[in-house]
Parts: structure tokens; sequence; C-alpha cells
């Protein structure tokens, strides 16, 4: 006997009460983010290897040791998407998205990968709902986007949620910082990790996001970038904040704020969950003004969030969701009327009807045992004699003409 195929470790399959939880989640971000005029796009499973290499950041985690690539058949390298914003800038760029009517609103629910170590909530393929904004500086798109990611956290019923915020500056505001903070780390050098001594050259803010003891008693007392903003890095920092301060969002200003890609500049938020414990992390995102120019495209302004769809289900802890209402249940009562119950069963599907077939050839008790289980409204049982139709609530039965089914279970009496 052959070994069981099992999917492979870091995966899992969606079914049952995590797939409607799932069609719930969705339907909630399509409702949060469409009436705020973002509009849904996806982008394919696999991309270019440079669009990640350019657009991530080589220093990243991401490039260096978590994507899944490959070569196909006429000697490209690609990969996986570990990420949505790249590909949703690339997009922006193929579709001439820059003569629309700017900011162009997009949001997506798709599939990731990462071949890091899994953990609860977190797997080497995982869901995402993202939402970018690509055109526009305004810091009302920044504060916009926040918003958004709390009100579909609230939709959801996440608990403990927190708000951390802070600036990264622009590219050019950072050129200072990044001495001053390389320096610092180079006097420290001894006490941290091997990892974020290779990057001090390379990526030095990486190191506020160490997990290593010493490395994090180190950046306790390390420069922070929003003591080095520009003028106009401070004042845009300052308009999110007024906005969202408007609103009554509660956040925190995390000087040590950091996200683990390298487009991001200005505005960086991440919302946590205290139901999560050690791994909070929930959803999060920022600015990225330059990620189109570093992708070849001309200077374009940008700002996006993504959250883990497993991550916020765990967050939320709602109640199962129900299972759809089941209208009618139809099984032929006996051997040469299953062409006739396959027919009425299609007729109520067309006119709108919620309708399970009996297809496991079940005694009429069996019938009615699983359509109970199901939770059907009503059982048509076809017989010689017309329609054995069974009201699943108050138990009343009447035999009817096939034709007449739908109006009676319209009528919701028999």
């Amino acid at each position: 006997m052959s070994e069981q195929l099992q999917v492979p470790r870091g995966t899992f399959d969606v079914l049952g009460d995590d797939a409607l939880a799932r069609e719930a989640l969705e339907r909630v971000a399509r409702s949060v983010l469409e009436r705020a005029g973002y509009e849904r796009i996806e982008t394919p499973a696999f991309e270019s290897t440079e669009l990640f290499a350019r657009g991530v950041g080589a220093s990243t985690d991401i490039v260096q040791k978590e994507m899944y690539s490959f070569q196909d058949g006429g000697g490209r390298s690609l990969t996986l998407r570990p990420e949505g914003t790249a590909p949703i800038a690339r997009a922006y760029m193929e579709h001439g998205f820059k003569q629309r009517p700017q900011p162009v609103k997009l949001w997506y629910l798709s599939s990731f990968f990462r071949a890091e170590a899994p953990q609860k909530g977190r797997y080497r393929q995982f869901w995402q709902v993202g939402a970018e904004a690509i055109g526009s500086d305004d810091p009302a798109v920044d504060a916009e986007l926040v918003v958004l990611l709390q009100e579909l956290l609230e939709a959801l019923g996440a608990q403990g949620v927190r708000l951390r915020i802070s600036s990264l500056g622009s590219p050019e505001s950072r050129v200072a910082y990044r001495g001053e903070l390389q320096a610092y780390l180079r006097r420290h050098e001894d006490q941290l990790s091997a990892e974020v001594r290779d990057r001090i050259d390379l990526n030095p803010l990486r190191a506020f996001d160490a997990d290593h003891a010493g490395t994090r008693a180190v950046m306790e007392h390390a420069p922070r970038m929003v003591d080095s903003l520009s003028a106009p890095d401070a004042a845009h920092f300052a308009q999110v904040r007024a906005r969202l301060d408007a609103v009554g969002v509660v956040y925190e200003v995390d000087t040590a704020l950091v996200r683990g890609i390298d487009y991001y500049t200005r505005t960086v938020f991440e919302f946590t969950s205290d139901a999560l414990g050690s791994q909070s992390g929930v959803g999060g995102g920022g600015r990225y003004d330059g990620l189109i120019e570093q992708l070849g495209g001309p200077p374009t302004p940008g700002c996006g969030w993504a959250a883990g769809v497993e991550r916020m289900l765990m967050a939320s802890q709602q109640a199962a969701v129900a299972a759809p209402p089941v209208d009618l249940y139809v099984a032929a009562g006996e051997q040469g009327l299953q062409v006739a119950a396959f027919r009425l069963a299609c007729d109520a599907r067309r006119a709108g009807h919620a309708v399970r077939l009996e297809l496991a050839g079940r005694s009429i008790k069996g019938v009615f045992k699983q359509a109970d289980k199901v939770g059907a409204r009503y059982v048509a049982v076809l017989g010689p004699d017309g329609v054995a139709l069974r009201d699943m609530e108050s138990g009343a039965q009447q035999t009817v003409d096939a034709d007449t089914v739908m109006h009676h279970i319209r009528g919701g009496q028999l």
C-alpha cells in the first residue's frame, strides 16, 4: 500500500467552517474598501524575480531567504509572489494607470508565498487583504488607509487591537540619519547579532526589528529617524496624525517602528492584536513614494497596507459562520423518477432557490435525515402520484404537482 499524500508542511486546505469564515471576511473587506472607492485587482501568482529583487529590496529577508523562485522552460527566473505591492506597482505602469484620475485606488485578496518557518497563523502559503492608493502624496491618503484598516478590523470583531505609527522620512532625509545610525551600531558591534553586523552597511534600520537580546538592548538607545526628519517630512507626518486625531483614531507613535521591506518612505504603521500573543502583528503598511521609480517608471507616490487573513480570523475569535440556508432538498421516491427529480432541482435553482439534490441513493428515511442535517426548509420526494412536499419547520406535508412546487415554497406555507 502506497503512502498517503499530504499537503506540504506550512500549507493547509481551506474547507468547511474555515471557508465560510473567509467568505464572510471577503464580504466585509469588499464593503469597507469599495465604499471608499477602491476597486478590486488580482495580479498573477508568479512574476519576474527581478520585480521583487528591485522593488522589495535585495537586503530584505524576503529576497535573501524567503522567496520561492524557479527557472521556467525559457530560462527566465520567476518567483511566487511574496507580497502584493510590487506587483500592483508593476500593473499600474503596465496598464497606463497614470492616465487615470489620481490616486488610483485598488484592493486585493490574494494568496502569497514565503519560505519561512511555519507558526500558528503564519504559513508558507498565506492570504492577505491589501489596499493601495497610487498617485498622490497627500497626507489624507495615508490617514484614509489607516482608518480603512481599522474599520475592517473593527467590523471583523478583532480583539485587543493597537495601532503604532511612525515616519521613516524621505530617502534624502535618511542620508544623514543612516550615517549616524551606522556609526552608533559600529560602536556597539560586539553586542550585535552576526546578521545585524552583516547589514550595517546595507540596511542598518533593520536592526530595529532584531529578536537578538543583545541587539535589542543596543537599539533601546539608538538614534531615531523621527528626530532627524526634514521639515517637509515632519510636516507630512504631523498632517497624517492631525487627520487621525480628528476622527478619534487612537495610536502610539513608535519611534522604533520599521517595516521589513525596503520601499517604505515617510508614514509607516502596524496594527497588532493582544489576542495573538507574542506574534501579535495583524496588518500594516505605509508610504512607498520611490517604488515605481525603482521599477523603471516615473516618480510616483504611493501608499498601502496588507493584513493577513489567517491573523485577522484568529484575532476576531468570532462564532462559527452559519452555512447558507437550503430552500429545498429534492429526491426521487422510486426508480424511474431520477430524471424528473434532476429537472425539478435545476428548475428551482434557475428560479433562484438554494437546492440540494439527493445523489447518494439514500432511503426515504435517510433523505429526511440528510435534509434535516443540511438545514433544508422543504423536502420534495417525487412519486408516481406527484411530489410529496414537506415543510421541515412545521412538519406539514401534502402531495402537489411538480409544476407547483416553487409556488408553494415561495408562499412559505403548505
